[in-house]
């Protein structure tokens, strides 16, 4: 008895080991849990940092652009081909930014590794790409510099910020007398846009005065200047759209004027269509599309004082009609297709019956069940085909007692050899 019962020992520290194995195993899992979920929420500080730095370079990079494009008609594309190969560098780091951030949030669960891993590189891809910009900035606030004799620039500034004060002056009248016609949905942009050509004005005139005040020192000045010169710039551009603002609106209110009259005339043409339609839900899906046009056109009075809105509303509805009407005339030939196949597919499963009942005939009690399955469906899909009221359920129909039957004489073929 005492030699039977000497394993228990042993067992027990077995079993101990086990179960302490155990613990040790699940502890360490909800360890490295714990771990991971503290990992993640010390990258979170790091991942909004990067979003910034996202944010900063893509406004950075689009004011970059805007600069080149004037860089290149100022001074040519040659001289401004280094410029815009650092503004090209900084895109492509951005680009690849865009890409990781992308992957930070789509629903896909990552590690704490793998998140802190992408969160450096957006953050090391953005400081980057915002070097390279401020240094193709520098190059060309260096250049305009160069180009400007500083003090001969002086009084031709003077003379052009003169200039440019009645043009803004101008085109606050204008935008004021704009805005008692039209809403404040149609003139954002202009007031915008005037908006900042008065304060690119008011900069480059307090520029203008602090150089004035550096010349009379006997002071450099060419830093002062180049900050008018570029306000002037940013001012003129602005002014210009102001100023063609009035024209913009004359020509969306033509515009909308066409779409009306072409959109009338192909509501008519559409009902015409709808009524022809033999498919009741592709008729039903055109009128649906033919009552939204007709609403879009007969409620243009309530966008009279926003030609532009009224223009996008109609064309936004021709090209909804456009779509629905394609899909209907889609609808109609397939319909016209099956009614001008179907007596030909019935006339060809007619005849593959007759060879598949001559065939189970000759093979007689040779000829097993699957063959005379085979024929009784390839009957009955013929007989839907003949009776079906929707022509391509109907040509569908013809083509499976086809198959059927050819199938049927095939099996009678196959039964009645004694294979």
């Amino acid at each position: 008895m005492p030699d039977a019962l000497s394993w228990l020992p042993s067992l027990v520290v077995f079993g101990a080991a086990a179960v302490a194995l155990v613990g040790a195993v699940v502890g360490l899992r909800r360890l490295g849990v714990r771990r991971e979920r503290a990992d993640l929420a010390a990258g979170r500080q790091a991942e909004v940092q990067a979003k910034q730095l996202i944010v900063l370079a893509d406004e950075a990079l689009r004011d970059a652009e805007r600069e080149i494009a004037f860089a290149e008609a100022q001074f040519g594309a040659a001289t401004a081909r280094d410029t815009r190969a650092a503004v090209d560098r900084a895109g492509a780091r951005l680009r690849e930014a865009f890409l990781l951030q992308q992957r930070l949030d789509d629903a896909e669960p990552d590690s704490a590794a793998e998140r802190r891993s992408w969160s450096g590189r957006i953050d090391e891809l953005c400081r980057s790409a915002l070097g390279e910009l401020a240094a193709a900035d520098a190059a060309l606030a260096e250049r305009r510099r160069s180009e400007r004799g500083a003090g001969a620039e002086l009084p031709a500034l003077t003379e052009d910020a003169d200039a440019l004060r009645s043009r803004v002056d101008a085109a606050a009248t204008v935008l004021s007398r704009l805005a008692s016609r039209y809403d404040p949905s149609a003139m954002g942009g202009a007031l915008a846009a005037g908006e900042r050509a008065a304060a690119g004005l008011a900069e480059a005139e307090s520029a203008i005065a602090g150089a004035l005040a550096l010349v009379a020192d006997g002071r450099p000045a060419a830093a002062r200047l180049a900050t008018a010169a570029d306000a002037m710039s940013r001012a003129r551009r602005d002014v210009e759209a102001v100023e063609g603002f009035e024209a913009e609106l004359a020509a969306a209110g033509d515009d909308a004027e066409r779409a009306a009259v072409e959109l009338a005339g192909d509501l008519e043409t559409a009902r015409g269509e709808r009524d022809a339609l033999d498919d009741p839900d592709a008729a039903q899906s055109l009128g649906a599309q033919i009552g939204e046009a007709a609403r879009a056109l007969g409620g243009r009075a309530a966008f009279a004082r926003d030609p532009l809105l009224d223009r996008d509303r109609l064309r936004a509805a021709l090209d909804r009609l456009e779509a629905a009407r394609a899909a209907a005339r889609t609808a109609q030939g397939r319909l016209d297709g099956a009614r001008g196949a179907l007596d030909g597919a019935i006339s060809i499963a007619e005849g593959q019956l007759g060879v598949a009942r001559a065939a189970i005939e000759r093979g007689g009690g040779r000829v097993g069940a699957a063959a005379r399955t085979r024929l009784a469906e390839a009957e009955r899909q013929l007989q839907n085909a003949r009776q079906e009221a929707d022509p391509v359920a109907a040509l569908d129909a013809a083509r499976r007692a086809n198959a059927r039957a050819s199938d049927a004489e095939a099996l009678a073929r196959y039964d009645a050899l004694g294979r």
